[in-house]
C-alpha cells in the first residue's frame, strides 16, 4: 500500500512539472550519457558520445518555452520543429548507428553531404544556435528578474541568431517582439503551481549551470567535424579554409 501511495505521488510530481524542470531533468541524462569518450588513433568520427534523443527532447522543450513567450515565436518554433524531425528521421532509419549525433554528422563529413541545405549536419547547427538563444535569454533573466522581457528577448536574439537570419526572418521576428509578454507573465507561465518567483529563478539557475557545458561540447564537436571536413578538401590553403568554414556552415562559435 505504501509502495502504491509513492508510484502515485511520483506520477503526480511528473504532472506537476514545469518546462524548466523537464528541461532539467533532461540535461541531467545528457550531461552522465555525453562524457562516454572514444578514443581513438584513426580518424575522429566518434569524438564523443552524444545521445540523439535526449538531446532532440531537450529541443522539444525549448519549442515549449518559445511558445510562452507568445503565439508570435513562429518564425524560430517552426525552424526548430523543421530539423528536429530532420534528425528524428535519420533516427529512424537506424536507431542503433545514429543514436549519436556525432556519428551522423560524421558520416555526412565523409561523404561530403555536410554542406547540403537538408543536411542533418545543418539541421544540427540550427538547433545549437536555438539552444544559443535559449542560454543568452536565461541569463539576461536571472540576472535581473525585473529587466524589460522585449528587450532581453531581443537582444538574445540579436547576439545569437539574426546574424544567420535573412530579411524576410528578421522582419517577421520584429513583428513578434510587440508582442512578448511582460517579465511578470512570462514567469508566472514558467511556473508550476504554488512556485514562488525565487524557486523559478533558482531552476534556471540549475538549467543554466547544465546548458552551459553542453554547448560548450557541442560547438567543440562541430570544429572538429569541420577541420575533418577541410582536411578532406582537394585545395589546403588556409585562407581557402577559414573562408569554406565561415561560409559553408555559418557558424558563430
Amino acid at each position: 500500500m505504501k509502495r502504491k501511495r509513492c508510484d502515485m505521488e511520483e506520477t503526480t510530481k511528473k504532472k506537476k512539472m514545469t518546462e524548466i524542470g523537464s528541461a532539467i531533468e533532461e540535461l541531467s541524462v545528457l550531461s552522465i550519457a555525453k562524457t562516454t569518450i572514444v578514443t581513438t588513433e584513426t580518424e575522429a568520427t566518434n569524438i564523443i558520445n552524444l545521445p540523439l534523443k535526449p538531446l532532440l527532447s531537450f529541443c522539444k522543450l525549448i519549442v515549449q518555452v518559445l511558445d510562452k513567450i507568445g503565439p508570435r515565436m513562429a518564425v524560430l518554433r517552426q525552424d526548430i520543429d523543421q530539423n528536429i524531425q530532420r534528425l528524428e528521421t535519420m533516427w529512424e532509419t537506424d536507431p542503433i548507428v545514429y543514436s549519436n549525433l556525432v556519428e551522423i554528422l560524421s558520416k555526412e563529413a565523409k561523404e561530403g553531404s555536410s554542406k547540403k541545405l537538408k543536411s542533418c549536419s545543418r539541421a544540427a547547427v540550427w538547433l545549437i544556435r536555438a539552444m544559443d538563444f535559449t542560454l543568452a535569454l536565461l541569463q539576461r533573466l536571472v540576472k535581473d528578474m525585473s529587466q524589460n522581457m522585449q528587450q532581453a528577448v531581443e537582444e538574445s536574439y540579436n547576439l545569437t541568431i539574426k546574424p544567420w537570419h535573412g530579411w524576410i526572418s528578421c522582419a517577421a521576428f520584429k513583428v513578434a517582439l510587440k508582442l512578448v509578454p511582460n517579465n511578470k507573465t512570462f514567469i508566472n507561465v514558467l511556473a508550476g503551481k504554488d512556485e514562488s518567483h525565487q524557486m523559478v529563478q533558482d531552476d534556471i539557475r540549475s538549467l543554466i549551470a547544465l546548458l552551459i557545458p553542453l554547448l560548450s561540447q557541442l560547438h567543440s564537436i562541430l570544429v572538429r567535424l569541420l577541420l575533418l571536413l577541410l582536411s578532406r578538401t582537394e585545395k589546403r590553403d588556409t585562407v581557402l579554409c577559414i573562408y569554406i568554414f565561415v561560409i559553408s556552415f555559418d557558424l558563430c562559435l
